[in-house]
């Protein structure tokens, strides 16, 4: 039988704990004490249907383990057989899944299986169009924390099956340096010495500059190894490309967008992160047609 972890794209993990958190509290959003009144009132116990899921759009397809989760949840015997897997580039019209089963199943489990593979299809497609106006340069385009509360594992799992990739999950992956932490802190020199005594030997240390001046401050310190540039033009980040020369690893944010992207990865910066990717991407069109 098809398992949700079948659907995963082999390149990315996503927990099995987090796919039936996720569909737990969705479906109990969806249910309410009384369940599916409308299948209930409306289609007999005994009726079967088979559905097909569909994509009304081109994209990548990300959120299957979720939506089969949702079906087998409601009825093991719901039967589904997978035309692709998470992470594969889909036409408009193809079927992805085709499901066969218990029609009142069928039929309460469709809104919230569609809403999983519409969010995160939705996160994979734009990724994918992001990486693909990389093509050719070093740099990688990265996701932020700036998700949905309760979804990040899936929202970021989405942006692996886009091709893109992920910056910390959380606040405890690593140290961050941010200008308030600086401000705060007393400076670029005091904060990077109080960050490296406590960080253990496997935390990686990022800070935020917006000038070359700070740039140069992180990089006579020897402290960091990464450095972020917040919001600085074409012409500064080549700059801090050049006077880094290899020393830390450079992140672009701010102002990274679909249209600036290419321009930001000819620059040689390592990374790209962009809050976009989770918080604004597109709900992918897709349906599930019940065949006569």
């Amino acid at each position: 039988m098809i398992t949700p972890t079948s659907l995963l794209n082999p390149d990315a993990f996503l927990s099995p704990l987090a796919i039936d958190d996720a569909v737990h509290r969705a479906l109990d959003e969806d249910l309410g004490r009384a369940g599916d009144i409308t299948s209930l009132a409306t289609i007999p116990e005994a009726t079967t249907a088979q559905a097909i899921l569909v994509a009304r759009q081109s994209g990548v397809i990300a959120g299957l383990p979720l939506a089969l989760a949702t079906l087998q949840k409601l009825s093991p015997a719901i039967e589904v057989r997978a035309h692709v897997r998470d992470a594969a580039r889909v036409a408009r019209g193809q079927h992805v899944l085709t499901i066969t089963g218990p029609a009142r199943a069928v039929l309460t489990a469709e809104r919230t299986a569609l809403n999983f593979v519409g969010r995160l299809s939705g996160i994979a497609t734009l990724t994918a169009d992001y990486v693909a106006r990389t093509e050719g340069t070093k740099m990688r385009i990265c996701c932020t924390r700036k998700t949905t509360p309760g979804l990040r594992a899936l929202e970021k799992y989405a942006v692996r099956c886009g091709g893109g990739f992920n910056h910390r999950f959380g606040l405890d992956d690593a140290i961050l340096i941010k200008d308030n932490h600086v401000a705060v802190a007393g400076g670029i020199g005091p904060v990077l010495e109080r960050a490296r005594t406590h960080a253990g030997h496997l935390v990686k240390i990022e800070i935020e500059v917006d000038t070359l001046t700070q740039l140069r401050e992180v990089l006579d310190s020897g402290l960091a190894d990464a450095v972020l540039l917040d919001n600085m033009d074409l012409a500064t980040l080549s700059e801090a490309v050049e006077l880094a020369a290899g020393r830390v690893v450079l992140e672009a944010s701010g102002g990274v967008t679909l249209e600036s992207i290419a321009a930001i990865a000819a620059t040689g910066v390592d990374y790209a992160s962009s809050g976009a990717l989770t918080h604004s991407a597109p709900n992918f069109d897709c349906a599930l047609d019940i065949e006569a």
